[in-house]
């Protein structure tokens, strides 16, 4: 199981310690350091900074949101950055949710988002194999553009730019169990936002068994060395309460819905109510402490070794560690390590 260090997205501003972060990742022998985006900082131009201070260590947008750019406008953003790190880039992709797919990017949220996501794969596939100009009579992602305002002049394209690897890694982010199975079909990765690795069908479906060879499943776990398991988890029971509770609207959000298929639906529910009736603080009390270790590894070092054993056993091939210092992110490289030479 390889390591890599997930930074997320920019809060008020972005943080000073990432790039030493990336560094340190590296320097401790991680394969991967990983971005994210919201409605705040994008998730390519951090990732760019990094690769410019780095020299070895894979990169990755987990995620990138598909509404936020034309499949086309992504791929360049791909392959330009592949380029220019020696062929380090993977892309990690989202579709997100209703919520700030329209209030956000001002965009529909497709009916039908498996569709989406398959045409808007599709399209950047095109576009990094470079064997033809790209084309594609999709629903959502039309290339030439055939809208009823579209001019006729439309031609296809092929990038300008020949894409370093045709086989640059594409990843998706998916919760529910058909957009797992499809993930599965048509990307070469899986990024799960929640990992469970006691019951990982229970919550995303029997195609979780049943893996093609080389395929990455690479979930984020924040991981935090510390004596207290109760404080430790704090915050994680906040990053849930903000998630569950505020990532969506209360008829329609997808990681509450992933939480009540891992057997906490009514606590779901309370904190999506809880949260959007304005307390929060509450809501992040009621996130059930075991749900918050389920999917994290917290607590003294010994107790996160022998927990770090469940996460090696399963499917997963890179863990994407949320760490939150130095100390936690070293403690883990060594975890891992040793027990990669007891395996």
């Amino acid at each position: 199981m390889r390591l890599g260090l997930a930074l997320g997205y920019w809060g008020r501003g972005p943080s000073p310690d990432h790039v030493p972060l990336a560094q340190e990742a590296e320097r401790l022998g991680y394969d991967s350091v990983w971005t994210a985006e919201s409605w705040g900082s994008d998730a390519f131009t951090p990732l760019t900074w990094i690769a410019a201070h780095t020299s070895r260590i894979r990169l990755g947008t987990a995620v990138a949101q598909m509404a936020a750019r034309p499949p086309t406008t992504t791929a360049m953003h791909a392959l330009t950055l592949d380029h220019l790190s020696g062929g380090r880039m993977m892309l990690g992709l989202g579709l997100s949710g209703p919520q700030v797919v329209e209030g956000w990017y001002g965009r529909p949220f497709p009916a039908s988002p498996l569709t989406a996501t398959r045409e808007y794969v599709d399209v950047v596939r095109q576009v990094l194999r470079r064997e033809a100009p790209v084309e594609s009579a999709g629903r959502f992602h039309a290339h030439p553009y055939r809208g009823p305002d579209a001019t006729g002049l439309g031609k296809p394209l092929k990038p300008i730019t020949h894409p370093l690897r045709p086989g640059l890694p594409v990843l998706l982010g998916a919760e529910g169990p058909k957009n797992v199975a499809q993930t599965i079909r048509i990307a070469d990765g899986w990024l799960p936002l929640y990992w469970s690795p006691t019951r990982p069908e229970e919550a995303y479906g029997e195609a979780v068994s049943d893996l093609p060879e080389s395929f990455m499943v690479a979930p984020m776990a924040q991981v935090r060395v510390c004596d207290d398991v109760t404080e430790g988890l704090l915050p994680v029971k906040a990053m849930l309460g903000f998630y569950i509770g505020g990532m969506g609207h209360a008829a329609r959000n997808f990681h509450a819905d992933l939480m009540a298929r891992m057997g906490y639906e009514k606590e779901a529910r309370r904190i999506q109510e809880l949260f959007l009736s304005g307390r929060r603080k509450e809501a992040v009390r009621t996130v059930p402490d075991a749900f918050a270790d389920e999917i994290s590894l917290v607590g003294p070092r010994e107790r996160i070794a022998e927990r770090l054993e469940s996460w090696r056993k399963g499917p997963v091939t890179d863990l994407l560690a949320l760490a939150p210092d130095r100390q936690s992110l070293q403690a883990l490289a060594e975890l891992n390590s040793q027990a990669a030479h007891t395996d």
